[in-house]
């Protein structure tokens, strides 16, 4: 059941965070990996900062803020689209 909860978590947060930095969601897919890579990264940085979460609502708190955290540096490494220019 936790594998089950992971994964709606990390749709959710990839969703949030595309919602935050982009303005809109990838699809699926990408909302879940998106949302599983903040989740380590959002949980390695909270660690470093000794901040400890608990149940559903902190790891998805520990999720956006990773995935927020992900796309942003993510954004170093694009090109610059005509529009952003």
């Amino acid at each position: 059941m936790n594998f089950i909860w992971y994964i709606i978590i990390g749709i959710v947060s990839g969703f949030l965070a595309g919602k935050i930095m982009n303005g809109g969601g990838f699809g699926l897919l990408i909302n879940l990996l998106v949302g599983i890579i903040g989740g380590v990264l959002g949980g390695w940085v909270f660690g470093l900062l000794g901040i400890a979460t608990a149940g559903i609502l902190g790891s998805l708190i520990t999720s956006v803020i990773g995935a927020v955290l992900l796309l942003w540096i993510v954004s170093f490494f694009r090109k610059p689209h005509k529009a952003d220019i």
